[in-house]
């Protein structure tokens, strides 16, 4: 009996040393928990993105996630059959407990898929340069990162109405692709010049004042000018809008002469040269015919401007004694 006693404290101080370092562990072990929500960078779930602190298997993927721009939930039964598979240290604390897995995206840029469209519609004949409408078109979504890449498949066009429809197809890298039906129309455009600011009557013409842009054909209802060549240096006569062409019927020289300014008036007849100031009573530009009036004599003449300020007058539009009485004011 009292050798089994003192073997009894040997055998217990045994077991208790081979179980301290079991004990130590658990005791240095930190129960996981659960994220309420995680934001995920790849197309892959993984047990990390579920729990933190999910052990040595944090890494493991557990399926596809969610397409760019949605998102998933994972519920709480699941989670905790999750958790025992891979044996994290979680239970669900209530039904209630749940996990959202979001996966942001970028919409593809409408002007990259235009582009794509608009070369398809040029090889089926579409015009070189047309206007491309997608209308109702809702940009497919790809991760931020991502550099996509679209194509146009099936594509049915009707080179009388413009009108075309077809498959877009659009891949980038870590999600699969995307296939949507496109439909719109192809709009023949035309290159001109049109006003870079709003345009006011008697504004004269510089090349500041046009740019050259691309309008569409069927809104190009009149003349216009075809190059800023054709209107440089003249005056417009009614306002033209920002980003509007300049039709050629509302451009003229512009004005040498204006209403009631005094100018210089010139007389050449056989034997007599005469040099007076009369008043303009209408406006002009060089080489148009003004009506003037003689201060002196207060006869009314015809006249063809022939510089700023500068008009001639007809010697057939002048009697004889007025041209005196014209020549006598020049003296004096």
């Amino acid at each position: 009996m009292q050798e089994l006693a003192q073997k009894l404290p040997q055998r217990l101080t045994q077991k208790l040393a081979s179980a301290i370092p079991v004990l130590m562990l658990c005791a240095g072990a930190q129960a996981a928990s659960l994220r309420p929500m995680t934001t995920l960078s790849s197309s892959v779930v993984r047990l990390s993105d579920l729990f933190e602190e999910a052990g040595p298997e944090a890494g493991r993927a557990l399926g596809p996630g969610p397409l760019p721009g949605q998102r998933i939930v994972v519920e709480a039964r699941q989670l905790a059959a999750i958790a025992r598979q891979f044996h994290v240290d979680w239970q669900p604390a209530s039904p209630a407990d749940r996990i959202v897995l979001e996966r942001p995206g970028k919409p593809v840029a409408e002007q990259s898929v235009v582009a794509v469209v608009r070369e398809a519609l040029v090889a089926a004949g579409a015009p070189q340069e047309c206007d491309v409408e997608l209308p109702g078109f809702v940009a497919p979504l790809v991760p931020y990162d991502a550099d996509p890449s679209s194509v146009v498949t099936q594509l049915q066009f009707d080179a009388p109405s413009g009108r075309f429809s077809g498959l877009l197809s659009v891949t980038a890298a870590d999600m699969p692709t995307v296939t949507m039906r496109i439909a719109g129309r192809a709009v023949e455009t035309i290159a001109i010049p049109v006003a870079t600011h709003r345009l006011l009557p008697g504004d004269v013409l510089e090349y500041g004042d046009l740019r050259m842009d691309r309008v569409r054909a069927a809104l190009v209802r009149t003349d216009v000018a075809r190059s800023p060549a054709q209107a440089m240096g003249l005056a417009v006569r009614h306002q033209v809008a920002a980003g509007q062409p300049v039709p050629i019927a509302d451009l003229t020289r512009p004005a040498a002469v204006q209403k009631n300014e005094t100018v210089a008036m010139l007389l050449d007849t056989p034997g007599l040269s005469v040099s007076a100031q009369g008043q303009a009573l209408t406006d002009g530009a060089v080489g148009e015919h003004i009506r003037v009036l003689n201060p002196v004599s207060r006869a009314v003449v015809e006249a063809e401007i022939v510089g700023q300020g500068q008009v001639r007058v007809a010697p057939a539009s002048i009697p004889v004694a007025a041209a005196a009485r014209l020549g006598r004011s020049a003296d004096r």
